[in-house]
């Protein structure tokens, strides 16, 4: 059965505490469950791309609940977009997967709202994605955009990707999702086995795992894990040209410098996956408030 749904922003608003002024009611911290989780899975390639539907088998046969809540459409770059639309419509096309046309954060502010109304999942998994989400790339994420839209909520999340610094063809980053969610499985393990009867993870922290391709088939595996933080550096240059008719053709590059020691992209590039943790609410910490006091200190209005 197939059933498509018109949601005004109103109702969308009612799950955002910034904009409605009340908290929801998912805000609330919770305690890992002893059986099986309740999983919210998102993306931004799109509700059918190979990542989600991998990561739905393979999280189902866990054990798992899970039901899709995703983009209807592939909004890959649009990071922490959402909500930019007086309506969203929504389809419903089978049982536990529900088409938001929208970006991953409309798709996660939806599932909470609506699908998750009668109570919060236990995790959000946003992925696996088609391709790296390491250094400047995981800042413009959907996928990452995806699990921090469930981190303001206190929704534990996991944002997973696949992919190497280089791009290897298709069908062997296809591949490499297999692994990728091999290891996804045994880390929600580890994190419910830790959290006994605490939360999965600690409150406003999630975690962003990027899985290398390994072997020329994509079905290797990994030289080990990395517990990591985001490479400062760019990655993606674009080279503007113009047209001379008032537009200009945009080319994208990947200029890789010097990894930095312990970051993402040295990890991946060793062959290792990356696990780096991430909050949602784009504080550097107490050190650069320190440096940030002392370089106000005697300023005026």
């Amino acid at each position: 059965m197939r059933r498509k749904r018109v949601l005004p922003l109103a109702a969308l608003l009612l799950c955002t505490p910034a904009l409605a002024g009340t908290a929801p009611a998912v805000a609330a911290p919770r305690t890992a469950p002893a059986g099986p989780l309740r999983i919210l899975l998102t993306n931004d390639d799109g509700y059918n791309a190979p990542g989600i539907r991998k990561a739905f088998e393979r999280l189902t046969a866990a054990g798992h609940d899970v039901t899709i809540v995703a983009p209807l459409t592939n909004q890959s770059g649009a990071g922490t977009k959402m909500m930019s639309a007086p309506a969203v419509t929504v389809k419903h096309p089978e049982p536990k997967v529900w088409a938001v046309d929208g970006t991953p954060g409309d798709s996660v502010a939806f599932g909470l709202a609506e699908v998750f109304a009668g109570g919060a999942p236990d995790l959000v998994v946003s992925g696996t994605n088609f391709g790296p989400n390491v250094a400047g790339l995981a800042t413009h994420s959907g996928t990452v955009g995806g699990a921090v839209a469930a981190l303001e909520h206190g929704v534990p999340a996991i944002a997973l990707s696949t992919g190497g610094v280089s791009a290897p063809d298709p069908v062997t980053t296809v591949n490499a999702m297999g692994p990728t969610l091999d290891f996804a499985v045994k880390l929600i393990d580890r994190l419910r086995s830790r959290a006994r009867s605490g939360p999965l993870l600690p409150k406003g922290v999630g975690l962003n795992v990027n899985h290398p391709v390994v072997g020329a088939d994509g079905k290797g595996t990994a030289a080990g894990v990395s517990a990591t933080f985001q490479d400062p550096q760019t990655l993606l240059e674009p080279d503007f040209t113009d047209a001379g008719d008032g537009t200009w053709k945009v080319t994208v590059k990947v200029d890789l410098r010097p990894a930095a020691k312990g970051g993402d992209v040295e990890a991946v590039t060793a062959g290792r996956i990356a696990v780096s943790p991430m909050n949602a609410d784009w504080n550097t910490g107490p050190a650069d408030q320190a440096v940030t006091s002392v370089l106000i200190a005697g300023l005026r209005p």
